[in-house]
């Protein structure tokens, strides 16, 4: 074969190494952020560490885009603390404060009524059909900070999917082309 046929040889397994590396290492940064989400989840024991408010109905507290950090703790929920759950049969969380709190004597457990607070009536609405009060179970985690308008990229890709195609790709396009 010679030289040439070497040549074009070694050239094929530096681009089929190159390949793989870069495949590697998309692996490696997918898998990083897989495993940071769940220290967080361990962290801060919510099945969502992170999310966006999606509405205005938190307003002026939070704003539609804000980022809040959740947490959940064994202390009992009280009135006025600011909670994130999900109501059977919905899929998006929904953050909303809590307004009332009721404890039933014989099971010992409590029951929570949320609400909005740019609302005018509670969040009775929105739960499940019959449903009157929020139990323990339905609760993601507690409010414990928030990063305002960080949030919007989420809201963005969400509405407008083109972008996040976009951004994907270019991400790709990123990961393929860099020369470490």
């Amino acid at each position: 074969m010679g030289w040439f046929g070497d040549t074009v040889d070694s050239i094929k397994s530096i681009q089929i190494r190159h390949a793989l590396s870069q495949a590697v290492s998309l692996g490696l940064i997918v898998t990083s952020a897989l495993i940071i989400w769940k220290g967080l989840m361990l962290m801060t024991g919510s099945e969502s560490p992170v999310v966006v408010v999606l509405s205005e109905s938190m307003e002026p507290g939070f704003a539609r885009g804000d980022i809040l950090f959740l947490h959940m703790s064994k202390d009992p929920i009280r009135a006025g603390e600011i909670v994130v759950f999900n109501v059977d049969g919905r899929i998006i969380p929904i953050v909303h404060r809590v307004i009332k709190v009721h404890e039933r004597k014989d099971t010992g457990e409590d029951y929570v009524l949320t609400k909005g607070d740019n609302n005018s009536d509670d969040d009775r609405i929105l739960y499940a059909p019959g449903q009157r009060w929020l139990q323990k179970h339905h609760i993601m985690g507690r409010a414990a900070g928030f990063l305002p308008y960080v949030g919007w990229v989420t809201i963005i890709m969400t509405e407008k999917p083109i972008i996040k195609y976009i951004i994907i790709g270019a991400l790709g396009l990123l990961v393929i082309t860099s020369k470490d």
